[in-house]
């Protein structure tokens, strides 16, 4: 046991250690207090700063949320108010897509869009970032949240979920139903006349829209991947295997939730994406990573934290955690499986996550999130480049072990 675990156990009273005894796995209490203790250690290797230092960078990510906030009310009122835009709105239909932005872009936690920024800045540490190179980082860290918030509005239609970041999804609103899907296409619309208007006359424009385009498609691949291997999950459970969940989520998570911010932040620097394949792939693996703490979360999650309730088993979806019991399971716990999988009754979703329990696939994760964790800081350690290897820090901070 190491120091931090022994200390906690020593400070336990005698009554409460004789009541821990008593458990039936009382051994599982002191895993976790080594992985509690592996964790501290990781987490203050990967931040490396002081107090004083870490107060100041608080304050300076706070400024810049802060003028990120700034930057959406500006882009709203320019697709509401500029005719280049808005076609001719009516008042009606300025209310509703007013309304519509609010509810659906700014409200997640803007990681995404606020990774634009940060990689950014650190490309351009050393030099002079004026208020218009900043607007543009938050202009294209804006346009990642709006192609977030359409492929959410869209997801949540096929997934048939009931809530989203604390509130009701958007199709769930009386007076949307349906026309949600139109919506969805507006936002992503929105991004392509985004990128034209601030754009157009830069030198990198034509490389922006290729990855613009490039990362779309890719997206609505990954999407279609997901559907198809649902339906076809349906049909035999036996089809779920890791390579093709890995598949889904490269396509479907992995390029636009973190390869696209720092793209964005290169090409806004006038570098060559080609010169950067390494740290492409670096990304890509951060981003199943990314995906498979989702896939616990929908399952083992508490919904007051992440913001919704996990629908994943009801949906039939090839998650990760399904994966690894389809190659666990005995005999037993495989016809519990098949039997309750993909079916909305509480007694069958209850069931399959019996069957996760029984075979410690909470454990399994966090062994899972341990390695991968312990891998990728190697690999950052390894990156030569001090702007782009502070760029995957600040990824992998943002991540790990994350509870919503």
């Amino acid at each position: 046991m190491g120091a931090l675990a022994a200390s906690i156990a020593s400070h336990m009273p005698p009554g409460l250690l004789a009541s821990l005894a008593a458990l039936p796995n009382p051994g599982e209490l002191v895993r976790r207090a080594v992985r509690l203790e592996d964790e501290l250690r990781e987490l203050l290797r990967l931040n490396g700063r002081d107090g004083a230092a870490a107060e100041q960078g608080g304050n300076r990510a706070q400024q810049t949320r802060e003028r990120f906030l700034r930057a959406y009310e500006r882009l709203k009122s320019e697709l509401l108010d500029d005719r280049t835009f808005n076609f001719d709105f009516t008042d009606e239909t300025r209310q509703w897509v007013a309304k519509m932005m609010d509810y659906n872009v700014p409200g997640g936690k803007l990681n995404r869009g606020l990774s634009v920024i940060d990689s950014y800045m650190l490309l351009r540490e050393g030099t002079e970032v004026d208020d218009e190179d900043f607007y543009l980082a938050c202009v294209l860290g804006w346009c990642i949240e709006w192609l977030q918030a359409s492929a959410l509005v869209l997801d949540d239609i096929t997934d048939n979920a009931y809530t989203r970041r604390d509130n009701l999804c958007w199709y769930k609103l009386p007076t949307v139903g349906m026309s949600a899907i139109n919506d969805g296409v507006l936002l992503k619309c929105h991004v392509q006349a985004i990128i034209k208007r601030y754009f157009k006359e830069k030198f990198y424009f034509v490389d922006l829209m290729e990855l613009w385009n490039e990362i779309g498609l890719q997206t609505a691949m990954g999407q279609m991947l997901d559907l198809i291997t649902t339906h076809t999950g349906a049909k035999d459970l036996a089809r779920y295997r890791i390579q093709g969940y890995r598949r889904i989520v490269k396509y479907k998570t992995s390029y636009y939730s973190f390869y696209l911010p720092v793209a964005c932040a290169l090409l806004l620097n006038g570098a060559k994406l080609s010169d950067y394949a390494e740290l492409k792939n670096v990304l890509i693996e951060m981003g199943v990573y990314f995906q498979i703490q989702d896939d616990y979360l929908d399952c083992f999650g508490d919904p007051q934290v992440i913001g919704k309730v996990g629908t994943d088993i009801e949906d039939y979806k090839c998650s990760w955690l399904i994966v690894q019991a389809m190659e666990l399971a005995n005999e037993n716990e495989m016809k519990i499986l098949y039997e309750n999988y993909g079916k909305s009754s509480p007694e069958c979703v209850a069931a399959v996550k019996n069957v996760y329990k029984e075979l410690d696939l909470q454990d399994i994760f966090l062994e899972y999130e341990s390695r991968v964790y312990k891998h990728l800081v190697s690999t950052i350690d390894a990156e030569p480049d001090r702007a782009i290897r502070e760029i995957l820090k600040i990824f992998l901070k943002k991540i790990y072990r994350r509870k919503k």
